[in-house]
């Protein structure tokens, strides 16, 4: 099948196929005479592999991971399940940043009257640096 057959039928776009063709994340396509890619049925699935990888947010170092780990039949399935745990602890991490920052958000859209006054504690508290946070960006 050519690259627009193999983008619909793994779910992953024609530009990323070439994308992650020529960062080795799969391998070189076969090519036509006329220099067309054609990707067969087992090609389709290693990029429905990869699509299945990136909507649960592993990164392509972590997806070529689990690729090799994939084709590798004597791999131990604790090396799969470190890269799941990691990427666990990884959105665990981000779950607690964003439901801090829902929670800042929260209490300074609560103080706010959201009436015709010029006083803003929202203005006021972006203004101030976080009590935890010595750091700048």
């Amino acid at each position: 099948m050519n690259i627009g057959e193999a983008a619909r039928a793994s779910g992953v776009s024609a530009k990323m196929i070439r994308h992650y063709e020529s960062i080795a994340l799969i391998r070189p396509s076969h090519r036509t005479e006329a220099g067309y890619r054609q990707y067969g049925e087992r090609d389709v699935h290693v990029l429905r592999f990869i699509r299945r990888a990136r909507d649960l947010g592993f990164s392509l170092e972590q997806i070529q991971q689990l690729l090799s780990l994939w084709d590798d039949p004597a791999r131990a399935s604790a090396d799969v399940k470190a890269l799941a745990e990691t990427r666990i602890a990884e959105l665990d991490a981000r779950i607690a940043a964003l439901t801090d920052m829902r929670t800042t958000l929260l209490d300074l859209s609560r103080s706010c009257r959201g009436d015709q006054r010029p006083d803003c504690p929202i203005l006021r508290g972006l203004e101030t640096q976080p009590r935890d946070q010595g750091k700048t960006d």
